[in-house]
């Protein structure tokens, strides 16, 4: 009954419709346009965790960390001139209304200071501002009034944030200009008309400027990261391609039976409509599920996605059928005579087609087919057993960042990973708890050097302890945990933080929020397609295969991203790991989408049984009906995710194109053999449910 009176609604209404619709865009384009500079850093904190309190405490007591570095290059360090130079640049950067504090080796003596040839050394900025987004302003600020000295190197964490964000912004328009001429062209091919093809991308282009819309909103109210954008322009597309597509598709097959009006957009909003509906509810159910993590850049995903999600189905069911009423059989304007026969063809499916005689073929041999494709699964997820984990750093960006640049001469040219201590705050316990507490950090294995006490305000303690190890190696975190086990002294309390304590807990929350994440999507997932199947089985089966995708596609990226291979080809410098939270990202993502997809076949399977099809016929005919929308479907939405392999940041690179393989993987070996060849050994047991279940659905479940 809602889709039937929606029809209603937007076939009276088209005009009306299609008018607030460009209203609509005009509006959301100009307010959402500045959205990018309202949102914040990436954000990998979980603000309860240890590291994040123990940074917290520390700067309520006045210890900063600096947020800028900034090395002096051909600075002989016994030479008056080098003074002189270092000094006065160290004057004027004090003179700045952005920073707090300068240090440097003429200020300490400190040997960290100097490079092991001592002809270079650096600067640690600290400044004045707190907020994650000020400081990263302040920092772009302080590096920009440096950017034109050939003999300094600036980097540090404020200048890496700027300088993703600004990469970031810079890789959405180029993928934009990649991705829009090859998504016209392609969908001109497979939608068979210029009107045709032209309809995604409106679609997407509306669905995307209300998402930025939302987000600029919403970020009045909350921190947001500014990865939202990409996943939700990348999404935006990708989606109104996949309805767009279904719902033209079946369009045509309406109107070439009864003709345009009243009862094909009926019929069309009754079946691709429901089925749109229902694919989007899946898509956000498991990008929500990343709402339970506290890290920015996880929940601001979940909330980008989502969203574009609901508002991308949204749009396909009120303004893509208002369009669609309006031009009725124009749909198929401005396309070649060859195009005209394919799409006359599309319309009327039959018994006869590729589709239908590829999945009887399957059926033949349905065990052969369905092992042999489950093995191949298998096989490509194995090396996903031996993955390893790093967290994104300054070696995400291209070689020509200033930041990386900053990373590696650090860590190359100095004393290592100075610049990435572990910190502890020693708070109360009187004069003796803290040297107390160094003596026990210098007897811990892993740390080289401990500096003395450092007294600060309201009765707290600061401890500097060097790991000489990159912080997110086994080393280092080994390290954190044995000084975490040192009990606290009598009166006082100890917390641990720092880069590398950060990376413990970071890990420690993943893990501690994955299972309601996994719970969530799993939940939704078997609820959602029991109420649109009526089968216990065909969820679970589902859940199984998406499962079976993600690990080949894992597996895959292992092989390339984390052993390094075709660098040359993608253009990135691998590390021998792979970013913790990107099996988190893309799991969300792909299987939302395996599931959509899940949803179109199914939707076109049950429609066939309910007409009075038996159980293997009715797979075939599903699957001729919907095959070519399935594959064409996931061949655009691979070109749109995949269009962030050309990005400069690693992590972006790797969630592109892992978003692209599952896609892919899912559209063929899943979708073309496995699902076939599973129905037919299964038979009428696909439909199962137990005597409950069944009168629940009759009651609660959806129609179309």
């Amino acid at each position: 009954m809602m889709f039937d009176a929606l029809a209603l609604v937007v076939e009276s209404r088209a005009r009306s419709v299609v008018a607030l619709a460009a209203v609509f865009f005009l509006f959301a384009a100009a307010f959402g346009a500045s959205v990018a500079s309202r949102l914040d850093p990436y954000g990998a904190e979980d603000p309860a965790s240890e590291a994040v309190r123990a940074q917290e405490r520390l700067e309520a007591a006045g210890l900063w960390e600096p947020q800028v570095l900034v090395v002096v290059r051909d600075a002989p360090i016994e030479a008056a001139s080098t003074r002189r130079r270092v000094e006065a640049l160290e004057l004027a950067l004090r003179q700045r209304d952005e920073v707090r504090s300068v240090t440097g080796y003429f200020d300490t003596g400190a040997p960290a200071f100097l490079s092991h040839d001592r002809r270079s050394t650096y600067l640690a900025i600290v400044l004045k501002a707190t907020g994650d987004k000020e400081v990263q302003e302040d920092g772009a600020a302080v590096a920009d009034s440096l950017a034109d000295r050939p003999d300094l190197v600036i980097g540090g964490l404020a200048v890496v944030q700027e300088q993703v964000n600004q990469r970031l912004e810079e890789d959405l328009r180029k993928a934009e200009m990649v991705v829009f001429p090859l998504l016209f062209l392609l969908s001109l091919f497979l939608f068979r008309s210029f009107v045709a093809a032209l309809l995604p991308l409106a679609i997407g282009a509306l669905a995307i400027v209300g998402t930025l819309l939302f987000l600029r909103l919403a970020s009045e109210f909350v921190s947001f990261s500014i990865f939202a954008l990409n996943i939700a322009t990348a999404l935006g597309f990708a989606l109104s391609i996949d309805y767009s597509l279904f719902v033209v598709s079946r369009y045509r097959e309406e109107i070439a039976e009864h003709g345009p009006g009243s009862t094909a957009m009926r019929r069309v909003m009754a079946s691709a409509g429901r089925t749109v509906f229902f694919s989007s509810l899946t898509v956000a159910a498991a990008l929500a599920s990343l709402l339970v993590f506290p890290q920015r850049f996880l929940y601001s995903t979940g909330v980008g996605g989502a969203a574009v999600a609901l508002l991308a189905a949204f749009i396909s069911l009120t303004v893509l059928p208002a369009i669609l009423t309006l031009l009725g059989r124009r749909v198929d304007a401005g396309a070649p005579a060859f195009l005209q026969r394919r799409a006359a063809a599309d319309a009327r499916p039959d018994e006869a087609g590729f589709w239908y005689r590829f999945s009887r073929l399957v059926m033949r041999r349905p065990l052969p087919i369905a092992t042999l494709s489950g093995v191949l699964l298998i096989l490509l997820g194995i090396p996903f057993l031996s993955i390893k984990f790093n967290s994104v750093d300054p070696t995400a960006l291209p070689r020509e960042a200033s930041s990386r640049q900053l990373y590696e001469t650090l860590n190359s040219e100095f004393p290592p990973h100075q610049d990435s201590p572990v910190w502890i705050a020693v708070d109360g316990g009187g004069p003796g708890a803290a040297p107390e507490v160094a003596a026990q950090v210098r007897a811990v294995a892993g740390v080289s050097t401990v500096a003395p006490p450092r007294d600060l305000r309201d009765g707290v303690v600061a401890i500097q302890a060097i790991v000489p190890y990159a912080y997110y190696s086994d080393a280092s975190r080994n390290t954190v945990r044995r000084i975490r086990e040192i009990e606290d002294p009598p009166g006082a309390s100890i917390l641990v933080g720092g880069a590398a304590a950060d990376f413990v807990d970071f890990q420690a929350s993943l893990a501690r929020h994955l299972p309601y994440a996994l719970g969530l999507i799993v939940a939704a997932t078997l609820v959602l397609l029991f109420l649109f199947t009526g089968s216990v089985v065909l969820p679970l089966k589902t859940l199984i295969m998406n499962i079976l995708n993600l690990s080949a596609v894992f597996g895959i990226l292992v092989l390339i991203f984390q052993d390094g291979r075709f660098e040359s080809l993608l253009d990135y410098d691998g590390t021998g790991a792979i970013d913790q939270s990107m099996p988190i990202l893309l799991f969300a993502t792909a299987f939302g989408l395996s599931t959509d997809y899940a949803v179109f076949l199914l939707s076109r399977i049950k429609e066939a049984r309910d007409g009075g099809f038996s159980d293997s016929e009715s797979v075939a005919v599903g699957l001729e009906r919907s095959g070519r929308v399935v594959t064409s479907a996931a061949l655009l939405f691979a070109v749109a995710a995949g269009a962030f392999a050309i990005s400069g940041i690693t992590v972006l690179k790797a969630n592109g194109i892992g978003t692209a393989l599952a896609v892919l993987i899912d559209a063929s070996i899943v979708r073309l053999l496995l699902v076939p060849s599973l129905m037919k050994l299964l038979g009428r047991w696909n439909w199962w449910a137990p005597a409950p279940l069944r009168r629940l659905h009759d009651r609660f479940g959806l129609r179309g």
